[in-house]
């Protein structure tokens, strides 16, 4: 199946026609609308230096419903210790850029600078949340995603000790299920989230969740302040 050109027309084609990988199309820009255009379709760039943008819609999908997080008793002995700190939007760039940071096999990241920067302006948005993980004073773990609607979409997670990127997703799935949201995308599988509950469905499973989900507001804005009033977009 070929892959798509995007052009600066504002459009994506559907997710069911991307490549038996997932690829669906190349191209395009960062901009924040077309970011927020391809999230809420269910597609994702991902790409490393020196390529094009390379936009992927991967079936099966993998996803967690916030309620359905598996925590295990090791892991709410060490919450309830207090070891570690948790709070939301308070140093976004400074997670993102730590998770450009965890090496891969080939020693590239995906998460280059051009990402990092359109990644913030979303963040300066509304629509891009971190949930930071400290000790003391120091950011030792944490994560980072979009939200639209009832659908958190996870990018990416860091962790410098033992289970503080656990410690922040876990504390993730607390708001969320208290707001109500009905999945994390967690895009694709890895063992890791597996053992977290997250599960694996088919893509046109997940885009019509995603669409059904899309219907509420987006809580946009600062998650760190203490509303619980969702924001249109």
């Amino acid at each position: 199946m070929p892959v798509f050109q995007l052009t600066h027309e504002l459009l994506f084609p559907p997710p069911e026609l991307a490549r038996d990988d997932g690829l669906l199309a190349v191209g395009g820009d960062l901009s924040p609308e077309r970011l927020l255009l391809a999230y809420s379709q269910g597609i994702f760039p991902w790409y490393s230096e020196g390529e094009p943008i390379l936009w992927w819609s991967p079936t099966p999908r993998l996803i967690l419903p916030p309620t359905e997080f598996h925590c295990s008793k090791r892991l709410a002995r060490q919450i309830r210790q207090g070891i570690y700190r948790t709070s939301f939007d308070t140093a976004f760039r400074e997670v993102i850029s730590n998770c450009a940071g965890i090496s891969r096999q080939d020693n590239g990241t995906w998460i280059i600078t051009a990402m990092i920067e359109a990644y913030c302006q979303l963040h300066e948005l509304g629509y891009a949340h971190s949930v930071e993980c400290w000790q003391d004073d120091q950011l030792v773990g944490g994560l980072y995603g979009i939200s639209l609607g009832g659908t958190f979409f996870g990018e990416s997670m860091f962790s410098q000790e033992p289970n503080s990127s656990k410690i922040a997703f876990a504390t993730l799935c607390r708001k969320l299920s208290g707001w109500d949201f009905d999945l994390i995308d967690c895009q694709m599988k890895t063992e890791h989230l597996l053992r977290l509950g997250a599960k694996e469905i088919d893509g046109l499973d997940f885009n019509s969740r995603l669409a059904a989900s899309l219907t509420k507001a987006t809580r946009r804005g600062n998650w760190q302040e203490p509303t619980d009033r969702p924001a249109s977009r």
